[in-house]
């Protein structure tokens, strides 16, 4: 009987988690926005991924009897000056656009949400740390990026090669100025969090500041964390194509959406496709991101996901 009423209560606990997780899930689909967004940036990724495998022509490969050619069958976005095929370019650019914004993201979402737990949870580094907050958020962004990739690229370069060298310098460089929207909001409701019954009942019984920040601050704060990652990919990847578009991202035989965009401004008279096909990436990926962070965002809200 009472091995009986303990497997009850477990699946009592699992079904309860799991309804939690499908009732985000079902309000989720209630977002026409989102779901559209969520089917356009899969489509996204599965042909930045995949495509790869199906379509195996080299995206280096230089053909100059072939350059400058329309779309046809052979190459469905035509070839460019030397002859290489913007189909496969397309496909190895969004690769690199989509790693460095999601390793972007990644780094500005861990840096925001660390700096907005300690300076909600621990009064005594609230100041400093939005300070700190405020003065990189006056920083202007563009010029910031610029002197810290003309500092470290060569240094980076060197140690790394080419290609790992400026993927990590722009994955820093976008992380460490990105963070501070994230840390804002988290610090605001890791404040109101402060407050709640649960949280006074755990201090009132001796918890740990690190126990209570990672079972029930942090728990309480994914709502805002997972909107701040969606609309960090999308701000990561708008980053790394202005820089690329201005001539300061990876190597020119090296694609990313920016640097396909870089190359065809010169040839935008006679085939304006050049810039078309990776501007509507471009457009395409963090439209759907936004939506779908808009999404996350009532489906995560407990006070919506109830109607």
């Amino acid at each position: 009987m009472t091995k009986t009423a303990v497997h009850s209560n477990d699946a009592t606990e699992e079904t309860a988690t799991r309804s939690q997780w499908w009732d985000v899930w079902d309000q989720f689909k209630t977002h026409r926005g989102a779901m559209v967004g969520l089917i356009i940036f899969v489509s996204i990724l599965l042909f930045v991924v995949v495509g790869p495998w199906v379509w195996s022509i080299d995206p280096t490969h230089i053909d100059i009897r072939a350059r400058n050619q329309g779309p046809s069958l052979a190459h469905p976005f035509g070839t460019d000056q030397l002859g290489r095929d913007i189909f496969a370019r397309m496909m190895a650019g969004g690769q690199v656009s989509m790693a460095v914004g999601m390793t972007a993201m990644a780094l500005s979402l861990f840096l925001g949400t660390l700096i907005g737990v300690l300076a909600g949870y621990f009064k005594w580094l609230d100041g400093p740390l939005m300070r700190l907050t405020d003065l990189f958020l006056a920083l202007p962004l563009l010029p910031l990026l610029l002197v810290i990739i003309l500092l470290f690229r060569e240094r980076l370069s060197s140690v790394f090669g080419p290609e790992g060298g400026i993927f990590i310098l722009m994955v820093f460089a976008i992380g460490i100025t990105s963070w501070m929207q994230a840390a804002r909001i988290v610090r605001g409701d890791v404040l109101a969090l402060k407050e709640r019954e649960f949280v006074l009942a755990a201090h009132s019984i001796g918890t740990a500041p690190r126990k209570m920040i990672l079972r029930h601050i942090l728990p309480n704060v994914m709502s805002p964390i997972m909107v701040s990652a969606t609309l960090g990919i999308a701000n990561a990847i708008i980053t790394e194509s202005a820089l690329s578009f201005l001539g300061l991202g990876f190597p020119p035989d090296f694609p990313t959406w920016g640097r396909l965009l870089f190359d065809g401004v010169d040839f935008l008279q006679q085939y304006p496709e050049r810039v078309l096909f990776p501007g509507i990436a471009i457009s395409l990926t963090v439209l759907s991101v936004n939506y779908i962070g808009d999404g996350l965002r009532d489906a995560l809200d407990p006070r919506i996901r109830g109607r």
